[in-house]
């Protein structure tokens, strides 16, 4: 939303105020901003006069011209179609700065140019607000300018815009007397409100047209009649406030519609009355109807849109945009004014669907009912003002919102602990007085009317965020609490999760809930219903996620895009689906790794194993060593059928790990993910912690070729149950396909570990038990010990 200086200017005031500074202030209590500038960006301008003007003997279409200036006169060479003696111009001296560049003395063609004689498109202003003539030439002033004096305060132009960028409850602030009231708390200067006062006709509105509401829909919906307007250009002030606000100027009846809009925030429409008929109402749409718009364009309806009618066609839509039928045209005399308030989540639906509008924006929110009644009367005054019309007496009135102002009651006590600051009555009533609430306190409880316009305040703790904003959270001194606390078992779970796989070399991400619905079934072969998002801003946005493996490939697929192949990362997030009309959410970790890692000095590149270890090293630190495995069976179409498994918790499946299928990457991918909440539903004791041994240990390899059907672990499982005590760890470093063995085989390499807590071992007792293993090894695996 834009603040114009001038506009608000006529509300409270602003004249000696530093707007710097004022939209600094705003940002404090809670309004920030994306902008300040001028309307023109230059410096001073000068009304000038030209008195003579001749074609430029070396050029067909440049012109000499010498301006009056009064202070002196001005040689200056300009080459608009329009500029001819006799006419007063804006004059742009030897260093003016200008949005296009600073202004130099020159010499064109043989003769001196000591200036430039402007176009309002040159000032800075946009091509779309101005007319034909001033888009092709220079801007022409009025005979009455006073040559020498400041043209942009003639022009009116010298106006100062913030544009706010306005939270989604502050509906007030979408007008500029919204602003204004927010602009009273901080200066402490008092609002005026803008005349509304007119005579009426001794006609009365309800003996030509009557009013015919057929949808609960309609909140409000008020029409008045003005007669025997003119339609011709605006007053300037009206122009360039418009201009200001980003809106093109048309004629004076419809620059007022968008003036009211502007400055009370309640959009307004005009119909043509001699076009309209007898009726005017309102009603759902049908599915399939049409109607013509302002823009010409047919709009195909559904039942949820609300329309605009003449008793029986549709003739607008209600919210968004009038209808071709009714505009308002050069020819119009009669006019019927609309101000009305329809339910917001209808406007909503219509606008995103069809058109979004700035009379659709500040519909879609809740608007206040008493400014509905201001704005019609404020137009009828400003029409019988600048179009010359005439107001029947009488309204057509359809109401079902209350006008009566809210009162809360609250304690002071209640503002002191919620705020965690000692406020004193007198403090809090000089808040409300500068929201221009009225309030009183009795032994510390205030009562306090709050005006409809604050649609946003409804409850205490609204009170409480206006004393707190208003008076200043700086000025709070700040105070810790006292309590006592403890972190929940979840979270403390969770962020010790967090730690330890950050302490195995992964990188936290964080990424949306919301996905495409192509991916919702993507890496799990679980059933459920889809929760999809009722108005989803993008397509890739619609449905929340099942699992996180499909969020966490996006970020893959971003960092690969950009030449970063090497990842490893992981995300804790929610999960959701939807079982037998249930709402389940589910907490996972999802982790990928691709590319390659550091290995001490080495580069290594990331496997099935190294995937397989960050699981076994997760659950062993989670009290869960020797309770799981790893198994496989009917794996997502999307995991490698050959390098992916289940990992099985206490018989229970918590989770997969893998490769990607090839169809999807051609270089290797792995991913992993677990149901972290069942997974932490398994009970498990307390880690217990061993001293290391004092003894040394002794570490073995060797490698078994088996078939190709046998799980390593299997083999692992028979080489631990064989090694007793004295074997501490059992590792697979190596894996080999190839020429040297069978087709049906393969060749697995294990690292042994062996320790005792009381001895140092000689070899003669490790060789028994390594022997033993090879020999157990062999019997239930069908196994060959691989001697090169």
């Amino acid at each position: 939303m834009k603040l114009s200086r001038n506009f608000v200017n006529d509300y409270t005031n602003l004249t000696n105020t530093d707007m710097n500074a004022l939209a600094e202030s705003m940002v404090r209590i809670g309004n920030e901003y994306e902008s300040i500038k001028k309307l023109v960006d230059t410096d001073t301008l000068i009304i000038g006069e030209v008195k003579e003007c001749s074609r430029h003997p070396e050029s067909d279409h440049l012109n000499v011209c010498k301006v009056d200036i009064k202070s002196e006169i001005l040689n200056i060479i300009c080459g608009a179609p329009n500029v001819k003696k006799g006419i007063k111009v804006i004059v742009a001296t030897d260093g003016t700065k200008l949005p296009g560049g600073t202004i130099k003395k020159t010499t064109i063609l043989g003769y001196e140019s000591n200036g430039m004689i402007c176009s309002l498109s040159e000032l800075g202003i946009e091509n779309k607000f101005l007319k034909k003539e001033d888009v092709d030439g220079i801007h022409v002033l009025n005979t009455e300018a006073p040559v020498g004096e400041d043209a942009i305060k003639y022009l009116e132009m010298d106006d100062v815009i913030i544009d706010f960028e306005l939270t989604s409850n502050r509906a007030d602030e979408l007008s500029m007397l919204g602003l204004a009231y927010e602009v009273s708390a901080l200066t402490k200067e008092k609002v005026i409100l803008p005349n509304i006062n007119y005579k009426e006709l001794d006609e009365d509105i309800n003996s030509s047209l009557s009013l015919k509401i057929e949808t609960d829909n309609v909140y409000t919906f008020l029409a008045k009649k003005v007669n025997n307007i003119e339609i011709k250009e605006s007053p300037t002030f009206i122009k360039n406030r418009l201009i200001a606000c980003g809106i093109r100027p048309i004629n004076n009846v419809v620059d007022i519609s968008n003036y009211v809009m502007l400055e009370t925030g309640q959009p307004l429409h005009y119909y043509d009355a001699d076009k309209l008929g007898a009726v005017i109402g309102a009603r759902m749409a049908k599915d399939g109807e049409s109607v013509l718009t302002l823009d010409s364009i047919k709009r195909i309806l559904t039942k949820d849109d609300i329309v605009i009618t003449d008793g029986e066609k549709a003739i607008g839509l209600a919210g968004v945009m009038g209808g071709y039928d009714t505009e308002i045209t050069k020819d119009t005399k009669n006019i019927v004014i609309e101000s009305a308030i329809f339910n917001p989540l209808n406007i909503r639906q219509t606008s995103k669907k069809l058109l979004r509008s700035e009379a659709s924006i500040r519909f879609e929110k809740i608007l206040d009912v008493n400014r509905t009644y201001f704005a019609i009367e404020r137009s009828c005054h400003l029409l019988e003002k600048y179009a010359g019309g005439f107001v029947e007496k009488g309204i057509l009135e359809h109401n079902n919102i209350s006008r009566e102002d809210k009162v809360i009651e609250i304690t002071l006590d209640k503002i002191n602990s919620v705020l965690g600051y000692e406020f004193k009555c007198d403090d809090i009533i000089e808040v409300f007085n500068k929201l221009d609430f009225v309030s009183e306190c009795k032994k510390n409880k205030f009562v306090v009317t709050i005006p409809t316009r604050r649609v946003d305040i409804s409850i205490e703790e609204d009170l409480i965020e206006e004393v707190g904003r208003i008076y200043g959270v700086d000025n709070i001194k700040g105070t810790l609490p006292v309590f006592e606390s403890s972190a929940a078992n979840y979270n403390k779970t969770n962020r010790i999760i967090r730690d330890k796989m950050v302490s195995l070399g992964l990188n936290e991400v964080i990424t949306y809930s919301l996905i495409n619905v192509k991916d919702v079934f993507k890496f799990t072969n679980d059933e459920f219903g889809l929760i999809k998002v009722l108005s989803p801003m993008t397509e890739e946005r619609v449905v929340l996620r099942h699992s996180l493996i499909t969020s966490i490939l996006g970020v893959y697929d971003y960092n690969k895009s950009r030449n970063i192949k090497d990842l490893s990362i992981f995300e804790i997030g929610t999960s959701f689906s939807l079982i037998e009309g249930e709402y389940i959410e589910e907490n996972k970790l999802s982790c990928l790794l691709a590319g390659k890692y550091i290995s001490g000095i080495n580069s290594e590149e990331y496997d099935f194993y190294t995937v397989k270890g960050i699981i076994e090293e997760l659950l062993d630190y989670l009290g869960l060593k020797n309770r799981y495995s790893f198994v496989s069976g009917n794996l997502p179409e999307e995991m490698h059928p050959s390098k992916s498994v289940y990992i099985n918790v206490n018989g229970k499946i918590i989770g997969l790990f893998g490769a990607v299928h090839p169809n999807i990457y051609k270089e290797d991918v792995y991913v992993a993910e677990i149901n972290l909440s069942s997974l932490l539903e398994i009970k498990t004791g307390k880690l217990k912690y061993k001293e290391f041994s004092k003894y040394p240990g002794i570490s073995k390899d060797l490698a078994f070729i088996i078939s190709k059907n046998i799980n390593s672990e299997d083999v692992v499982s028979t080489i631990k149950q064989t090694g007793g005590k004295l074997l501490k760890s059992v590792d697979v470093f190596d894996y080999y396909e190839g020429e040297k063995i069978d087709n049906n085989k393969k060749s697995i390499a294990y690292n042994l570990y062996f320790e005792s807590f009381d001895k140092t071992l000689t070899d003669e007792e490790i060789n028994q038990v390594f022997d033993k293993i090879i020999e157990n090894v062999a019997k239930k695996h069908n196994a060959i010990l691989r001697d090169k």
